[in-house]
């Protein structure tokens, strides 16, 4: 199997500089730099949408909630899904690839709350002033 099926199942990954590493702890390492950076950018956006649900604190509740319950499932899931290479070498790739691909997504539908129009009911957020 290799690495090649790891850089199959995660292609925001595989499209970073990590294609050039060229040995298991070299992908760690860039695996868990690009974590870390899309982990920074997801924390970032969580404080923008905090600020602006200042005034609300049952959404304010709802969002620690909803956040709590998002990590849970992503880290679950990405231990789950990373089962069939448990105990090998390349689980901790397989992992952190994983909560890298789902923080990327968690990090859209941030944005995506961020640039509510005012007037959209279906966002919880509200517009920027």
């Amino acid at each position: 199997m290799g690495l090649a099926v790891v850089f199959a199942a995660g292609p925001a990954f595989a499209a970073g500089d990590c294609t050039n590493a060229e040995n298991e702890a070299a992908l760690n390492q860039c695996a868990g730099k690009s974590l870390k950076a899309s982990d920074g950018e997801l924390n970032t956006l969580y404080k923008q949408i905090q600020k602006r649900l200042n005034d609300d604190a049952d959404k304010t509740k709802l969002l620690v909630a909803a956040q709590r319950a998002w990590v849970a499932f992503r880290d679950a899931e990405c231990n789950f899904s990373s089962a069939g290479v448990t105990g090998g070498t390349l689980y901790p790739l397989a992992v952190t690839q994983c909560r890298d691909g789902l923080t990327k997504d968690r990090i859209k539908t941030f944005k995506t709350y961020l640039n509510c129009t005012e007037g959209d009911l279906s966002c919880s957020v509200p517009a920027a002033n």
